[in-house]
């Protein structure tokens, strides 16, 4: 008797993208049908809030409307499978993005399993699919509050700014406030730097024809050695003048051995950082290829997920991924190059959540150059980059020998020193700063010897004020403060810059704009606890701590509302109306412009000098203002007093504006054609604009006269009917033609 085989089940496995979901199905086989639900379905309901403040912040969610497709084909596969994995990314967000999606499936919820892993590779996704899970309702709980806080923040300030700084475009989030803080502080310290002078002095010496730089460093007072500082030329001068004549003997030689330890493998800050400063990748643009890497990439036979989850703030390393690491570089590099035991990263910072590893090659054999026809450049620098960092954290510190030199001339301590690399070790794959091999004759010196001078060089310097921020070290900025966390920092430092807060310098530089300056000090004033570096970080442990279930959502809420609500009420009793102040000065007096609202709600350029001066400008984008034309004189006179007439730009085009201080009357510019009206014989046909924007030619007496043409006129009568001949523009050629429509006369349009 033959039985019958089982019939092996239909899973579903729905990812957050087409490129994740080419890689898990290539892994999985044809019993998986993979599907992408391209992240974010559902978000909070757009009217109101979207959560009810006096019903413990309960909030209402609702299918955002170009995911209503998606919904509907996830449920029409739903119905041809037996069971259902959702596998969005390992983090919070992912979390609340899978509950989301299961909360729009008509499918048993006792058949929806949650799975996740760290990388996209065979074992990995194997092993997550063997071990399903239920939805971790503690993260979605964490994820969900801080949408309602984020949103409770933004909803409630914006609309208080909109009304005092006339800015419709304006927002103010919880976390992008402070980051914002952050740059507008450095820019204040900038402008508040006050450089002083100091001075060094280089003496060039020589011994049997090798020369040696040494520079002063120290100089002995009453038996005791000090570093010495030069403040001006006079003490320099003074130094110069005692060093006169004096012999310069070698008079200590210090040498030392130290290691140089790798560095651990990235985490999503220092990938940042590093793509910033090695390859010139913003933060964002980083975030996206990393992205692709783990996501997957296609290597001839498929897609591949080339590294591990790249939102991460742990430096922890699976042991099977240390012993790939181990036999790699034994096999490649030898013994010398492995340690004697296996580097460990241990991150003790409180703010650290270690849900992951660091990120990694998943596949340690698959090197940059072996699979460099199958990227793009920037993939293929990124991709080496983390490949590189990671094998080098593996392997053996590099060993440096250091000499430092001493010559004494009087009571005057001059030094020089020398590094060099006595065995690579990690350096031979990576490096994050150059050894400095220089002068590696300071080994033929030795304690007594002689040296000749042959010049003595004073260098004036000032001090310099601090940089500004790049978007990698203001991401380090707020990693050190707490704020934000991996899968934040890219969104915070791109939504500055997209609402005109923050601009870059030609340098990449964040740099606050007037906008932003004047938005933080408003905040700053009104909005203390908001803009609190330490508030701000204790909001993200509390989010941490509902998580890990240490503490409950809704009277983490409440604590917030309470004391921001009596703030709320202060900030809108009591904070002024202000103008945003910009760079750019008025081209009649000089005073600064400010950014103004008009009636119908579109901003422009005005003088902070109102009403004493009328200047307007137009705006180019947002709050960029476009180059100021110059006045151009005119042999006109005023109408009103006769004074002299200029013709200026507004926000509306070019005007006549008499130059008289007691007058300063305007007046529109007509463009005459010079056309006697035929109608009424007093006026001339000038140019006009009609409402709908398109030109016309009227009776400069209108309304007395209301004759008009839509063609320019040439000033010739008709030989026919004696009407005015008109010049018409069209595609079968261009001619002169009667203004008469019952009249058949043209001609055709010479080159004029």
């Amino acid at each position: 008797m033959v039985t019958k085989s089982k019939k092996e089940e239909k899973t579903l496995v729905i990812v957050e993208s087409p490129a994740k979901s080419k890689t898990i199905g290539k892994i999985l086989g044809s019993n998986y049908i993979i599907q992408a639900s391209m992240g974010h379905v559902r978000d909070l309901a757009s009217k109101g809030l979207g959560f009810d403040i006096e019903n413990d912040f309960k909030p209402t969610f609702e299918v955002i409307p170009e995911k209503k497709k998606v919904i509907t084909e996830l449920n029409k596969l739903a119905k041809t499978v037996d069971k259902i994995y959702l596998a969005s990314d390992p983090d919070r967000e992912g979390e609340a993005i899978a509950w989301h999606v299961r909360e729009c499936l008509k499918f048993p919820s006792d058949k929806i399993f949650r799975i996740v892993f760290n990388e996209i590779t065979p074992h990995a996704i194997k092993d997550a699919v063997a071990n399903p899970h239920e939805i971790d309702m503690l993260k979605v709980e964490a994820q969900k509050t801080r949408q309602i806080l984020d949103k409770l923040v933004g909803f409630k300030i914006s609309p208080i700014l909109w009304e005092k700084m006339k800015n419709y475009k304006l927002s103010a989030g919880r976390v992008q406030s402070v980051a914002l803080k952050i740059i507008c502080e450095r820019e204040d310290e900038i402008e508040a730097f006050i450089p002083s002078e100091y001075w060094n002095i280089e003496a060039l010496l020589n011994k049997n024809n090798s020369q040696y730089t040494a520079e002063l460093s120290r100089v002995i007072k009453n038996g005791k050695d000090e570093k010495i500082e030069l403040h001006n030329e006079k003490e320099v001068k003074e130094v110069l003048k005692n060093l006169e004549g004096k012999e310069y003997k070698v008079s200590k030689i210090t040498p030392r051995d130290t290691q140089r330890k790798p560095q651990p493998p990235f985490i999503t800050s220092t990938l940042q950082r590093e793509a910033s400063s090695k390859l010139g990748y913003g933060v964002s643009k980083t975030m996206q290829i990393a992205q692709k890497l783990y996501e997957g990439i296609d290597l001839g036979d498929g897609s591949v997920g080339l590294i591990t989850y790249m939102r991460t703030d742990s430096t922890r390393i699976s042991p099977d991924a240390q012993a790939s690491a181990k036999e790699y570089i034994l096999d490649n590099f030898g013994e010398k190059y492995y340690p004697e035991k296996p580097n460990v990263y241990v991150k003790n910072k409180q703010n650290t959540q270690d849900a992951h590893e660091a990120i990694r090659p998943s596949y340690i054999d698959k090197t940059p150059d072996s699979i460099k026809k199958y990227l793009t450049a920037e993939q293929y620098k990124l991709y080496k980059l983390i490949w590189d960092r990671f094998m080098a954290s593996q392997m053996t510190s590099a060993k440096v020998k250091n000499l430092t030199v001493d010559v004494t001339a009087d009571k005057y301590i001059f030094k020089m020193g020398s590094s060099k690399v006595v065995f690579d070790g990690f350096t031979k794959i990576y490096s994050d700063d150059e050894t400095i091999e220089v002068a590696k004759k300071l080994g033929d010196l030795s304690v007594g010897d002689i040296l000749n001078l042959e010049k003595l060089s004073p260098e004036q310097h000032f001090t310099q004020p601090p940089s500004r921020y790049s978007e990698a070290s203001l991401v380090k900025q707020l990693e050190e403060y707490g704020i934000g966390r991996p899968s934040t920092y890219a969104p915070i430092i791109t939504k500055i810059q997209q609402r005109n807060y923050v601009e870059k310098t030609e340098t990449k530089a964040l740099k606050p704009t007037p906008l932003g300056r004047a938005i933080c000090k408003q905040l700053n004033e009104y909005f203390t606890q908001i803009m609190d570096y330490k508030f701000t970080a204790s909001m993200e442990a509390g989010l941490d701590e509902i998580a890990e279930d240490k503490q409950n959502g809704v009277k983490f809420l409440n604590d917030f509302w309470k004391p921001f609500s009596v703030t709320l009420e202060e900030a809108q009793k009591n904070m002024k109306r202000v103008d945003v102040e910009t760079d750019k000065v008025c081209p009649n007096c000089g005073k600064k412009m400010v950014v103004k609202l008009s009636r119908y709600g579109k901003q422009f350029l005005a003088c902070s000098g109102y009403p004493e001066c009328k200047t307007a400008l137009p705006l180019e984008g947002d709050n960029q203002a476009k180059e100021i034309p110059e006045d151009e004189p005119t042999d006109k006179k005023c109408e009103k007093c006769g004074g002299d007439m200029v013709i200026k730009t507004g926000p509306y085009g070019k005007y006549y504006q008499c130059l008289n201080d007691k007058c300063k009357k305007r007046f529109s510019i007509v463009e005459s054609t010079g056309v006697a009206c035929p109608q009424c014989g007093k006026g001339e046909l000038v140019k006009r604009k009609s409402r709908y924007g398109t030109f016309f030619y009227g009776c400069s007496k209108y309304p007395d006269c209301s004759f008009a043409l839509w063609a320019e006129p040439t000033g010739e009568k008709c030989p026919d009917c004696g009407s005015l001949l008109v010049k018409k523009f069209l595609k079968r050629g261009n001619k002169i033609a009667c203004s008469n429509k019952n009249c058949k006369y043209s001609r055709p349009m010479e080159d004029e």
